[in-house]
């Protein structure tokens, strides 16, 4: 009996319809230093809408000048879970997939207060996949090396044991707040090496190749291309 051939872009997001859509900030010491933050001392937390989800194959839509990149461990949740403590919360994961958190980096950053959710969740900004991992099939999932390439050229690559507040600590915080609800996502933050950060600043422009892995999981890729709306590029920033 043959197989059917998997063709990735025809994948979508692991776990597309969550109820909730958690992201990290500043999780990584060496992307807090980049950014000129002091280490946070809980985990700042934002959300990406989820009709910015999408699969890991496929074009990205660039809607200004100003779109950055952060590749991120995302877990998905498998049950219920309130009031996990640490010691229990791995048992609260369904698995694991590469995102990418994809940042319009000037609605980002419009004050006087920060829009952080609705500049992560233009159409295609969370690309997830290619598949969820479950934990006994990775090596150690607290030490996960994670890289993000542009055009061929490494700019992000560390591990996720530099996590300043690792998967565990993680839900252990959100689940003291509120339930994690089964499907629920965790983007778990950004290591350094973002184009924001660089100087002079670097994003991403029609015809780059963005690619993001995670060593165990798997790899995300993405082919820049102009944001059609009416027809027309819009470039905003």
């Amino acid at each position: 009996m043959k197989g059917i051939p998997l063709i990735l872009a025809e994948l979508g997001a692991p776990s597309p319809d969550p109820r909730q859509v958690f992201a990290i900030g500043l999780n990584y010491r060496d992307h807090a230093d980049e950014s000129g933050f002091d280490y946070p001392t809980s985990p700042p937390t934002f959300t990406k809408f989820a009709s910015s989800f999408t699969g890991p194959v496929g074009a990205l839509p660039l809607p200004t000048a100003t779109v950055d990149w952060e590749a991120e461990l995302v877990v998905v949740v498998s049950r219920r879970a309130e009031r996990v403590t640490a010691a229990e919360a791995w048992s609260y994961v369904a698995g694991l997939t590469v995102g990418q958190d994809y940042s319009e980096r000037a609605l980002q950053l419009a004050g006087p207060a920060p829009q952080f959710s609705l500049g992560k969740s233009f159409p295609g900004f969370a690309p997830q996949g290619p598949w969820l991992v479950t934990l006994d099939e990775v090596a150690d999932p607290d030490d996960l090396p994670i890289e993000c390439r542009i055009n061929g050229e490494t700019m992000q690559r560390s591990s996720t044991k530099q996590l300043i507040f690792s998967v565990p600590q993680l839900v252990e915080h959100l689940s003291a707040v509120l339930p994690l609800m089964p499907g629920d996502i965790v983007f778990t933050g950004t290591p350094a090496g973002i184009g924001g950060a660089r100087k002079p600043a670097r994003f991403l422009l029609e015809g780059d190749v963005v690619e993001t892995s995670i060593g165990g999981i798997g790899e995300l890729r993405q082919v820049c291309v102009a944001f059609a709306e009416t027809g027309e590029r819009q470039v905003t920033a």
